[in-house]
């Protein structure tokens, strides 16, 4: 009887065992799919991630554009018409249709005309063909009306110089300057004599000194016959 009972008591408890090892079992693997269930979450979570971490390299640089429109504006702001005005534009002087016409005036031959030389001449000094400059004293007129006005610069010549004994100086006017142009104006020569002096104590020495050069001083005024007729323009 005992071991009968203890035999049925075996068979309750074996499979007692086995139900509580099933149910271990069981409860195991929730626990495991429960600890285990996080870890696909992470290798989710990494793709999600490069998105996050990459360069915007491909976007262009917005500084650019600016300079393509200015580039743009310049191109349609460039001077185009400057071409055209060029051809518009006339080198020569547009006529002055207030301008008074020209005419020519003759000046006859042996007119006086009278000049101050503006430098000193001598006869040891200078030499034939120099020349030198002077002013009309006075206006030159031909019937009544100015042709060559008072203080016009002219042009004289040296015809000769000569400072051996006895000494020689001869001058005469060439051309005359008439609003920036040059002109001829032959005149008949000058011929300066030397000064004598009156003998003194000294005799023959002081009249050889007198006769030594012969000078022509600044501003002296020398009054000259026009040589040939010459025409002179004088506005009508």
């Amino acid at each position: 009887m005992i071991n009968s009972q203890r035999i049925h008591r075996l068979f309750l408890v074996v499979p007692a065992a086995a139900f509580l090892a099933i149910a271990g079992c069981s409860n195991q693997a929730p626990d495991q799919a429960t600890n285990q269930a996080p870890a696909p979450a992470k290798k989710a979570a990494t793709p999600s991630a490069k998105p996050a971490t990459a360069k915007p390299a491909a976007a262009k640089p917005a500084g650019k554009k600016p300079d393509s429109a200015k580039a743009t504006a310049a191109k349609n702001q460039a001077p185009k018409a400057v071409t055209v005005s060029s051809k518009t534009v006339s080198s020569k002087p547009a006529p002055d249709k207030g301008a008074q016409p020209i005419a020519l005036v003759t000046v006859p031959k042996g007119t006086a005309i009278r000049a101050t030389v503006g430098q000193t001449l001598a006869s040891n000094k200078n030499h034939s063909g120099d020349t030198f400059a002077a002013i009309l004293s006075s206006s030159i007129k031909v019937d009544g009306k100015t042709v060559i006005p008072k203080g016009a610069r002219v042009t004289g010549r040296v015809v000769t110089a000569k400072k051996k004994s006895p000494p020689e100086l001869t001058v005469a006017l060439a051309s005359v300057d008439i609003n920036g142009k040059s002109y001829k104006l032959p005149t008949e020569p000058i011929n300066r004599a030397p000064k004598t002096q009156a003998k003194n104590d000294s005799g023959d020495a002081d009249a050889a000194k007198a006769e030594k050069d012969i000078s022509l001083p600044a501003q002296t005024r020398l009054k000259f016959m026009l040589a040939k007729p010459v025409k002179i323009p004088v506005k009508s």
